[in-house]
């Protein structure tokens, strides 16, 4: 630890700071991840799937402590492997990986080169058998698939980051998955940034779709995308599959002709009023094999002489109205607070790597710890914090400073007594312990 001088403050001279106080930490609130981890099994479960190709003859830190401490460095805030050196010694880390100092840098970088595709399709193995024991536990009914594609911008010389014409920037294109009702991660696959956004979306979405099927046929899924996803093979697969969706469809000639019959642009009674009108439709595509449900919504806000239309194919059954079937699809924007929060909070969208397959590992990562962190707010949090973001989360609960105290065999965590967010603190604690998952 890098120690400096005892540093006087101008206002008063009185005050000195330094950094030299020994087995002190800001991270406390590491150990409640920790708690959680194992209460669900969380990298009990990792461990068993993921089978690493190490050559190393010697070593210190295993590759399940190398994990384990870049995950926690990410859910504390510390993305970047270089915090790794300034986190050597301290005493919350340290026991949360289980080890007497952290890894270093080096060889916490030296980590991603050891996965191959094999080991990706285990963490995403892992990954699932977490999720479904997370959605068990809730006794879910249904659940959406929502999908999407970000942008991971990229500053250096990574294999496959090209240019993408829609973000106007270099970087990655990945393609993401999210179940829009409880915020769990359900899938990521990193792609060069060049692709279009629908591409390889049936291979991608497939085996989730079969997965429920197979293992909770009881559960009514759902499947959500914005006109990116407007392809015959996604609507084919999920009417195989008996999977309800939604699509918004590009505007076409087509589709305008048949909604300016519907709702032709006329002068408005009441230029003061806006109007919209929701209308069911039979439309076959050339790309189509068959003709589907499209509803159309037409919108004439006040003061204007023409409507906007826009168009949704579904299969949905004539027991949700058009106006129904365009609201479900509305609520599919809070895929984008998700999207947000695993790239502004977890870094989804760092890769600091050359190697492609290397940036594809830190991309899952980021997504495990995210999922590690919202199933603990599901379902420990109370019930007016369920909602609390990652920052929000680290201020009330992570960032707390504590002093460790060795007494025989026993280790002592002494939280500072000012802290503010202490009673939220031991409320997660005891709905941790008390949380029967298995």
């Amino acid at each position: 630890m890098a120690t400096l001088p005892q540093i006087p403050l101008d206002f008063n001279r009185q005050i000195k700071l330094s950094n030299d106080g020994g087995a002190l930490s800001s991270d406390t609130g590491e150990l409640l991840f920790r708690e959680f981890d194992e209460k669900i099994g969380f990298f009990s479960t990792l461990t068993k799937h993921l089978k690493l190709k190490d050559d190393r003859r010697y070593y210190v830190h295993s590759n399940e402590q190398l994990l384990r401490q870049k995950m926690y460095q990410i859910i504390a805030g510390y993305a970047e492997d270089d915090a790794a050196d300034q986190l050597t010694n301290d005493p919350v880390f340290t026991q949360v990986v289980g080890t007497d100092a952290l890894a270093s840098q080096p060889s916490l970088s030296r980590l991603f080169p050891r996965f191959d595709d094999e080991s990706m399709e285990q963490l995403n193995q892992a990954n699932q058998e977490l999720l479904d024991k997370v959605h068990q536990y809730r006794n879910a009914k249904s659940i959406i698939l929502d999908l999407d594609s970000t942008h991971a911008d990229t500053y250096g010389d990574q294999e496959d980051a090209t240019f993408n014409t829609h973000y106007g920037t270099i970087g990655f294109h990945p393609l993401v998955a999210f179940d829009g009702i409880t915020g769990d991660f359900l899938k990521a696959k990193l792609r060069p940034g060049n692709v279009y956004t629908s591409n390889g979306v049936v291979d991608f979405i497939e085996p989730v779709i079969n997965h429920y099927n197979e293992q909770f046929p009881e559960t009514i899924p759902f499947l959500r995308g914005d006109s990116g996803f407007a392809v015959p093979g996604l609507y084919e697969l999920c009417e195989d599959e008996s999977v309800y969706y939604v699509i918004r469809l590009k505007s076409n000639p087509n589709l305008q002709r048949l909604a300016d019959e519907l709702h032709p642009s006329t002068v408005p009674t009441d230029v003061t009023k806006s109007e919209i009108y929701y209308e069911e439709a039979e439309y076959q595509a050339k790309s189509w094999s068959k003709p589907r449900k499209v509803i159309i919504q037409s919108v004439r806000p006040a003061g204007e002489l023409f409507f906007t239309h826009a168009f949704f194919v579904t299969n949905l059954t004539d027991v949700f109205s058009p106006k129904d079937i365009v609201h479900s699809y509305q609520k599919r924007g809070t895929m984008e607070n998700y999207i947000k929060e695993s790239k502004n909070g977890f870094n989804l969208d760092r890769m600091s790597s050359h190697k492609f397959e290397c940036n594809e590992v830190r991309m899952m990562l980021s997504l495990l710890a995210y999922n590690l962190t919202n199933w603990m707010r599901t379902l420990c949090f109370p019930e007016e914090q369920k909602n609390m973001r990652i920052q929000t989360i680290r201020t009330r609960i992570i960032k707390v400073a504590s002093k460790l105290v060795k007494s025989g065999r026993s280790l002592y965590f002494k939280l500072a007594s000012s802290f503010v967010y202490q009673s939220f603190f031991w409320k997660v604690l005891q709905r941790i312990q008390r949380l029967q998952l298995e």
